[in-house]
């Protein structure tokens, strides 16, 4: 059966390729909406959907192995499984999906959920040696993990971003001395700027991390044996280390829409705020939607904007978006739109953020103290609320929340207790930025190791 395309579809064939949260969710609320028809998720991965925040911290400090990741099944959504089994094409006209295995599986809708990878080190860099990591999969984490177990004498985290800052928390909780390099002057600067920063490097400085500020590696080297050795630095230094953990972003997995015709790149695939994807020229496709990691899309409170969140609640929430436009008609639609919220443990430190605040120009300190080590700060853009970070006071940051959702003013007059007595607010100290300037590209949120707690947990 092919649904017209502007109509909803409750029966017929949806294909989800990617098989992980978006894609599991995004099944079970088609499910959820009524849709009664075949129903088939890829996954290029062999195992069922699991949890990956746990990975860069649970995991590797071993309080939980990976055979307890595994994420609960809401309902049963009668699906049929191609688990190990990669998608190599697309044809938009033909309503076809192309497999790695020959196969190709048709679909009346679409929905696109294939997430992202971590950035691997480039080969001719020292990519290949033995000792080198990425963290995304259960086998990035069983390799790290086992390779922490034996004990080096050093570890060397090239990123101090969300992951990589919780892979350098985890090795110190094991007892492993860490060096972490990080190409601006401060961790989580691109997502939080440099005056968040800045207590950030004191969380590193505490924990006894040997942090590089403004230092990229420049190449491993390994023994003849091809195991790592060390790192040359781009100030000329050198790292002696056994295990080397690259933690420097994440790549879009699109490579199987090229030709398709649809705007995908390594950031993402665009689509509109309905989850439709877009065609290179601008033109919504009617039957393919996007969710999850791999989505490029405008949120209606952060105009002129295309944003890829790397985080579990909007993985969640995007799914059931798409699952939602996917079966009902154009008088039904929905626009996504729920804040982007996350959240990160590190260092002892507890990290929760709603929002955008990668998009500010400006930020204050609106509750506690850097120095004590436990506040909130707010984020404005031009004279409005756009986002804010609580560390050790996740509770707070609902009406913070509110305020963003209604466009309050910035810096937010608050009245809180153990706030400062005047707000002054200074320069986010964005890397890249000239001082009091926004982005005028595309935001990518960086990738995070944790969604905030909702009670989708």
């Amino acid at each position: 059966m092919t649904a017209p395309a502007a109509a909803g579809l409750r029966t017929g064939r949806i294909v989800v390729v990617g098989a992980s949260l978006a894609g599991l969710r995004a099944a079970e609320a088609l499910r959820d909406e009524g849709f009664t028809g075949e129903l088939t998720l890829i996954g290029e991965e062999p195992h069922e959907p699991y949890d990956r925040p746990p990975l860069s911290k649970a995991v590797l400090s071993g309080r939980l192995s990976c055979d307890h990741i595994v994420l609960p099944r809401v309902r049963n959504i009668d699906a049929r499984w191609l688990l190990g089994t990669r998608a190599t094409g697309l044809d938009v006209p033909g309503r076809r999906v192309e497999l790695a295995d020959g196969r190709s599986v048709a679909y009346d809708r679409l929905l696109i959920a294939t997430g992202t990878r971590a950035r691997p080190w480039p080969v001719q860099a020292g990519g290949r040696l033995d000792g080198v990591h990425v963290l995304r999969t259960r086998e990035d984490a069983e390799r790290l993990r086992g390779a922490l177990l034996a004990g080096p004498s050093r570890v060397l985290v090239i990123g101090a971003g969300f992951t990589g800052g919780e892979v350098a928390s985890s090795c110190r909780e094991l007892g492993l001395a860490v060096t972490v390099t990080q190409r601006s002057a401060t961790p989580l600067a691109s997502a939080l700027g440099g005056v968040i920063g800045r207590a950030a490097a004191d969380w590193y400085h505490e924990a006894g991390v040997d942090l590089r500020p403004h230092t990229t590696v420049r190449t491993l080297e390994g023994h003849p044996s091809g195991r790592l050795r060390r790192a040359v630095l781009s100030d000329g230094t050198t790292v002696d280390a056994e295990v080397a953990v690259v933690a420097t972003g994440a790549l879009a997995n699109t490579e199987w829409l090229a030709g398709s015709g649809l705007a995908a790149d390594h950031r993402g695939v665009v689509s509109d705020a309905g989850c439709r994807a877009m065609t290179a020229d601008g033109r919504p496709v009617e039957d393919v939607f996007v969710a999850g990691d791999v989505a490029r899309w405008p949120h209606p409170r952060y105009p002129g904007q295309l944003l890829r969140l790397d985080h579990w609640d909007n993985a969640v929430a995007q799914a059931r978006t798409a699952a939602h436009n996917i079966t009902h008609g154009p008088g039904e639609q929905l626009v996504h739109r729920p804040l982007p919220a996350f959240w990160s443990q590190q260092f002892g430190r507890y990290l929760k953020s709603i929002g955008m605040p990668a998009l500010a120009d400006q930020v204050v300190v609106t509750q506690g103290s850097l120095d004590r080590r436990q506040f909130v700060a707010a984020y404005g853009l031009r004279g409005r609320l756009v986002g804010a970070v609580a560390v050790d006071s996740p509770r707070v940051l609902e009406g913070y929340a509110a305020l963003v959702e209604a466009g309050a003013p910035f810096p937010p007059l608050l009245g809180a207790s153990d706030g400062p007595d005047h707000l002054d607010p200074v320069d986010a100290a964005f890397p890249g930025r000239a001082a009091g300037s926004a982005p005028d590209h595309a935001v990518s949120a960086p990738p995070v190791g944790a969604p905030a707690p909702t009670a989708h947990r």
